[in-house]
């Protein structure tokens, strides 16, 4: 083997390419080699759960990616965070776990996607997760942690529950049980009261065997080519640039934003766009970067006649009692996300299935600017969020190449709402907000609706509020999306690239519809069967 040279490389050392570290390299004899642009996950505040709002906006972990005007959104620029750190956005998200709904893969098989259905995910769920009941006790399983943390849940989430109840929304057990549907609590990645994040569960591990290597702070700009087969890759490393060789495979699990925009780099994505940026073309493919899906998620404020986290997060001495609490038992309230309850809930009768997804959250916050950046500030009042996001919107948007340098952030065109059918979705969501605030439950624990009230607005002004404040749930998916039609995706069922040999994308981009919930689960999932397909390959 010459130096530099390894059988898999694989870009990106988030969700999935944790995952690819581990899966490929676990039978001892393959060489892996993993490019992380971001830097080391020991940070305090990336382990600590409730850190999630202090890495929200630290450009030291988070690409802070910002999408362009959106005519849906009244010209508005959403903001769009990433992991640039090892563990990607596992590291930095809130660490809710859901596989999605089962309607949502048994879409992705009739979309000509064969393995793909929810009787053939199901078992690969199954295999990786570990499941952590509330007293703690982990069951047999994979690496991947799954607690329920019921023990830690604000007492709110019980008014959350019976407001519910009331309005005839059913109550389940697990979100990732056989009945998914109705409100009740989220489990999240954690295991001993930290964040178990996909550099915990799979990059550590494949890390201990002598074949694996991580490269943090590796800037990769584009996949070498032999004709079209991809046989490397040339990164940066503090200014420097190297190339690293693949005799199997590279493998892009840069994630949704960044994959196209490294294909693109490449040679690979439409043409028009590539010839106008400088770039040779090796493929015409005007699918990569196309076919963007997001979660759109709306939240409106209360101020509450009961204590909410606020009332702890907001003082010095409630701050330095839960910190003691958490120093010395690694629980209370800053071993949990403060996404605590919510639920997948039908919009109207007539649904096919769950097509809104609720949260409930025992804190309100506002965002402050300081030297170090915007931070997330909690309110000195009591206070709660609750807030929804349909499940699967039909609005399709882009993410393009904005320069022919890989320091310059792609262009992301969401195109939220350009679909009707989202905006009354959108609509049938607030309404539904609407009711659950007139349930006696929610009455009794509502002090004071903050502004804007949707209890006083019409459906115009529910859809205008939506237009005006709505932000993205962080979901991108779908920007190589998977398909059997070259014309119509850019991989294949087994996540090859259509037109290329020794190319894999193996991330959320290649989900083609988003799934109903949060998509760090469906995307470890996906990383699990990408990483059985090119193993298999190769045989």
């Amino acid at each position: 083997m010459t130096p530099n040279e390894y059988d898999y490389i694989v870009v990106g050392s988030g969700s999935a390419g944790c995952v690819l570290a581990d899966r490929l390299s676990a039978d001892g004899t393959n060489t892996v080699l993993v490019l992380e642009a971001g830097g080391h996950d020991r940070r305090l505040w990336i382990n600590m759960p409730i850190g999630y709002g202090k890495t929200f906006y630290d450009e030291r972990v988070n690409w802070k990616f910002e999408a362009q005007p959106d005519a849906g959104l009244h010209d508005r620029r959403i903001y769009f965070p990433r992991g640039r750190v090892v563990g990607g956005s596992s590291s930095i998200n809130a660490m809710v776990y859901c596989r999605g709904l089962p309607g949502d893969f048994d879409d992705w098989a009739k979309a000509g996607n064969p393995g793909w259905s929810w009787n053939d995910v199901r078992p690969v769920y199954e295999k990786f997760e570990r499941r952590v009941d509330a007293q703690g006790r982990a069951a047999q399983g994979g690496p991947l942690f799954v607690s329920d943390v019921r023990q830690e849940l604000h007492p709110m989430a019980d008014i959350f529950f019976e407001g519910a109840r009331q309005m005839g929304i059913p109550f389940t057990e697990d979100f990732n049980g056989p009945q998914p549907e109705g409100v009740g609590r989220y489990h999240i990645n954690t295991r001993h009261g930290m964040r178990w994040s996909a550099a915990d569960a799979f990059l550590r591990p494949a890390l201990k065997r002598p074949h694996v290597k991580l490269q943090t702070g590796a800037l990769v700009e584009r996949v070498l080519f032999e004709g079209n087969k991809a046989v490397g890759v040339r990164y940066q490393m503090d200014g420097v640039q190297h190339t690293a060789r693949a005799r199997a495979a590279v493998v892009l699990s840069a994630g949704a934003v960044q994959t196209p925009q490294l294909l693109q780099l490449s040679g690979v994505g439409p043409g028009a766009l590539l010839q106008e940026k400088g770039i040779p073309v090796l493929l015409a493919q005007n699918n990569v970067g196309g076919h963007l899906q997001d979660h759109l998620a709306m939240s409106y404020y209360y101020k509450a006649t009961q204590p909410t986290l606020n009332n702890v997060l907001s003082s010095l001495w409630g701050k330095l009692k839960v910190g003691l609490q958490y120093v010395t038992t690694l629980g209370g309230p800053l071993s949990i996300s403060v996404n605590q309850a919510g639920g997948f809930v039908k919009s109207s009768p007539d649904a096919a299935q769950a097509d809104l997804q609720l949260y409930c959250n025992p804190v309100t916050y506002t965002l402050a600017p300081s030297t170090k950046g915007t931070q997330i500030v909690p309110d000195s009042f009591a206070g709660f969020i609750l807030c929804f996001q349909p499940c699967r919107p039909l609005s399709r948007g882009r993410i393009d190449i904005a320069s022919p340098d890989i320091h310059s952030a792609p262009s992301i065109q969401p195109n939220y709402l350009s679909h009707p059918d989202d905006v009354q979705v959108a609509l049938r969501g607030a309404q539904l907000v609407k009711r659950l605030n007139q349930t006696a439950a929610f009455r009794g624990l509502i002090k004071e609706p903050m502004a804007p009230v949707v209890d006083l607005l019409d459906d115009a002004g529910m859809i205008d509020d939506f237009r005006a404040r709505a932000s993205t749930c962080y979901h991108p998916v779908g920007t190589c999306v998977m398909g059997r039609d070259p014309a119509h995706s850019v991989v294949d069922a087994n996540l090859k690239v259509h037109g290329l040999d020794g190319l894999y994308v193996v991330d959320a981009s290649v989900f083609p519809t988003v799934t109903s919930g949060n998509t760090h689960a469906p995307t470890t999932m996906v990383a699990h069967k990408g990483a059985d397909a090119i193993l298999a390959a190769r045989r």
